[in-house]
């Protein structure tokens, strides 16, 4: 059922429960997992300074990417990773396009209501655009770091 899953990856508590839920459904199906953390670099203003900001973030997604080798390698998982410029959710659908991705697996942060509105939301886009099913996967409550107070405001939006 599941040759080939893309994971996006980024660090965050939402992208480390969608690496462990990939690595156990490729460990299942025994699939390959395609680890990539896209740089987003649509918003740098060309100046002497983006450069070392996107050297950074390139660095920040070769961390990220190979920690969720190592997560998959420890479960006897093939897993590959990729550190890629461009629009996240663009990148995220051609490169499953390009590796024949039979799914997306991705965190997500779980905002509702006006923060939603306001922030955005990669999986979405990616939800709404990919040519294959994309699993969305939540971080433990205790692991995305909300409070009480927020997540009142989330209820009531």
């Amino acid at each position: 059922m599941y040759d080939t899953i893309l994971v996006p990856v980024d660090g965050s508590a939402p992208s480390n429960a969608a690496v462990d839920e990939a690595v156990e459904l490729a460990g299942a199906f025994g699939a390959t997992v395609h680890f990539l953390f896209v740089v987003d670099v649509e918003g740098f203003a060309l100046d002497e300074h983006a450069g070392s900001l996107v050297e950074q973030l390139h660095r920040q997604g070769e961390h990220a990417v190979e920690e969720a080798r190592e997560t998959a390698e420890r479960q006897d998982v093939t897993a590959f990773g990729e550190v890629r410029e461009g629009v996240p959710h663009r990148t995220i659908v051609r490169y499953a396009e390009e590796i024949d991705a039979d799914v997306v697996v991705m965190g997500t942060h779980g905002r509702k209501g006006f923060r939603h509105f306001l922030l955005g939301s990669v999986t979405e886009r990616v939800v709404r655009e990919a040519p294959v099913p994309v699993l969305t996967v939540r971080a433990p409550e205790e692991e995305r770091g909300e409070s009480g107070t927020e997540r009142e405001e989330s209820e009531e939006s």
